[in-house]
């Protein structure tokens, strides 16, 4: 990891650290609730790794806070700005893709904010989220391909397509320039099943 990454990993464990404690849960717990490997979140915890987007979901899902408070610290009831550049790079492609966080809200209706570039040929793929999520991207520079729920869509600079993303879904990018598309998820609910340590019936 650089330096950058190796920070935000630093970062994240330390929040999810606190986030779990804060709740009294032992590791085994958060492992349970999480659906993930205990040494993943021993890991995670001790900034060792840089987790997969998909593994921060089932971890802020679990602990009730949403992506966003995982990868910054909770902001007092004002206008908070990420500048050009800024934001979090929770994904990194082998062909010089990346997936930026740049904005959120708190839970329990959590939307995220988005800036993705996909490399010349490149895919990323993501698991189902929690039910009801929803996404919404507009594809700014190059083309992409998006699959969800059986279905796919392709898409030029200037379209936009929102769907259910509590099913397996993808994002290509078919052709040999980059590809650049905004993104906003939306995950109603986050915590609903986990109030104070419990699983809720």
């Amino acid at each position: 990891m650089d330096q950058g990454a190796e920070s935000l990993a630093r970062a994240i464990g330390a929040r999810v650290k606190q986030e779990r404690n804060a709740r009294g849960w032992t590791l085994d717990q958060l492992s349970e609730h999480a659906g993930v490997s205990r040494r993943m979140v021993v890991n995670v915890e001790q900034g060792g790794v840089n987790p997969s987007v998909g593994t921060l979901l089932r971890l802020s899902d679990a602990l009730g806070v949403g992506l966003p408070s995982l990868v910054e610290a909770p902001a007092p009831r004002t206008a908070k700005l990420t500048p050009a550049g800024g934001g979090a790079v929770l994904w990194a492609g082998e062909r010089g893709g990346r997936g930026v966080l740049v904005a959120g809200t708190e839970p329990p209706d959590v939307v995220e904010l988005w800036d993705w570039t996909l490399g010349p040929g490149e895919q990323h793929r993501s698991e189902e989220h929690a039910t009801g999520t929803r996404e919404l991207l507009q594809v700014l520079e190059g083309a992409m391909i998006v699959e969800a729920g059986g279905e796919s869509h392709e898409l030029a600079a200037g379209d936009a397509l929102s769907f259910f993303g509590d099913v397996p879904h993808s994002y290509t990018n078919p052709d040999n320039a980059p590809a650049r598309f905004s993104l906003c998820v939306y995950e109603p609910g986050v915590g609903r099943q986990y109030r104070n340590g419990a699983v809720d019936a």
